[in-house]
């Protein structure tokens, strides 16, 4: 690697480091002869994680940190003073291909600035991964950003080489997206998005009439959402995750907190730092709308609209309605059971499948891996005592659940105050 394509390297790294949507799961495509990689290896830049929890190592990577448009919230703005680079195709195929073979790397996570104009650009990166694919063989995995504008026709041949694509949505609503980007507008955004989905519908269709047929971005596509930037409720952020997660081809939305690189300009609001609980709440309601049946206006509504940064959105929910508990364990189905705060999806179908043999006990619930500290006062069982939400009130159970957990020998010293030797 010569001296000038190791300081666009840093520089271009340093660049791609404030996209979240970097996702390595949802394929697998085994080590074939004539080809290098695979995306189902072991231990391997960028750490994420497949979906049966393996850790694998990404290059990340921008094409050019070079951009036409000046968005307020972006550190690769047209208008920054910052260091410059863009990779020749070449230059990021050999890096790529070079990076594999020293086992640094995986897969590859690509985006990019906008140079010249959107189909400009799009057509450099599809240039990139295609030659991956085709001359060098490479068969490990391939995550790619589509440029929002592009043609549908160069997001039908990147859908042909990339695992995953994603189109970042960036600002939640129309409105705040012209306040900071008044170059840019949602349409860019989901026209792309239709095009992959559109893709893989039809390979899915083709594929049952020939095997053999390409598959077209195996992993689904994914989206990134800031948070903060502008002045969007948790309950606006999270319905549209909803209306994504209806599109088949959706697999992930991303939830970044709003990072102030850009603190000169006034339109931002002024920050300490990114609102990481937030973003952390914003990810434990998606993970309730995926995985636990949850729908969005049962996470937030009106009367709550944003998610409470003090506790979980699942126990939120839960002490907001005590009616639903106590759920009796050995009885209630496999929805409720979800319910519970302190119980997990493999918790709840460890106890539906547990419960044929025999009633089920606190001790046996533990041994699942049951929380008890949050679940014992929303399930009844054999051995459970009967102080429940319902026993207390929700006010004194948050209170309970939320207080900062007691070191040892704090009550023999509040003792020796109250009692003095």
């Amino acid at each position: 690697m010569n001296d000038a394509v190791l300081e666009k390297l840093k520089v271009l790294a340093e660049s791609a480091k404030y996209d979240v949507s970097c996702s390595s799961s949802g394929t697998v495509r085994k080590n074939k002869v004539g080809t290098l990689g695979n995306t189902v290896g072991g231990m391997g830049i960028c750490h994420s994680f497949t979906e049966d929890g393996r850790c694998v190592s990404l290059l990340k990577i921008m094409l050019t940190n070079n951009c036409i448009y000046d968005c307020a919230y972006c550190i690769n703005r047209r208008s920054n003073d910052i260091r410059r680079a863009t990779f020749t195709v070449n230059e990021l195929v050999d890096l790529t291909i070079q990076f594999y073979r020293r086992n640094y790397i995986e897969g590859l996570f690509l985006s990019s600035g906008v140079i010249n104009n959107p189909d400009y650009t799009m057509e450099r990166m599809v240039r990139v991964i295609k030659e991956l694919r085709t001359i060098h063989r490479f068969n490990g995995y391939i995550h790619m950003k589509s440029i929002p504008g592009a043609s549908q026709e160069l997001v039908n041949e990147a859908g042909l080489y990339a695992d995953r694509m994603s189109v970042n949505l960036e600002i939640p609503t129309e409105q705040n997206l012209k306040l900071l980007a008044p170059e840019k507008d949602h349409i860019s955004v989901f026209q792309p998005m239709r095009y992959i989905q559109q893709g893989m519908l039809q390979s899915i269709e083709d594929r049952k009439r020939i095997r053999s047929t390409p598959r077209f971005v195996p992993a689904g596509q994914s989206t990134q959402m800031i948070v903060g930037a502008t002045n969007e409720t948790d309950k606006d952020i999270i319905r549209l995750s909803a209306l994504l997660y209806k599109r088949p081809s959706m697999k992930r939305v991303y939830y970044s907190g709003f990072i102030p690189v850009n603190s000169y300009d006034k339109r931002l609001p002024v920050l300490a730092s990114a609102p990481l609980v937030r973003e952390n709440r914003l990810y434990q309601a998606d993970w309730l709308m995926r995985f636990y049946e949850f729908r969005a206006d049962e996470i937030v509504d009106d009367r709550f609209p944003n998610l409470d940064l003090d506790i979980d959105p699942k126990l939120a929910w839960a002490l907001r309605h005590p009616e639903m508990f106590p759920v009796d364990i050995n009885r209630a189905d496999y929805s409720m059971i979800l319910r519970v705060p302190g119980i997990g999806v493999k918790s709840a179908k460890l106890i539906v499948t547990s419960r044929r043999y025999g009633r089920l006990n606190a001790s046996q619930l533990k041994k699942m891996g049951i929380v008890m500290k949050k679940a014992q006062y929303f399930i009844t069982c054999n051995e459970l005592p009967m102080y429940t939400v319902n026993e207390t009130t929700p006010e004194h159970l948050r209170k309970i659940l939320t207080e900062p957990k007691k070191r040892k020998g704090d009550d023999d010293q509040q003792m020796k105050i109250i009692f003095p030797d």
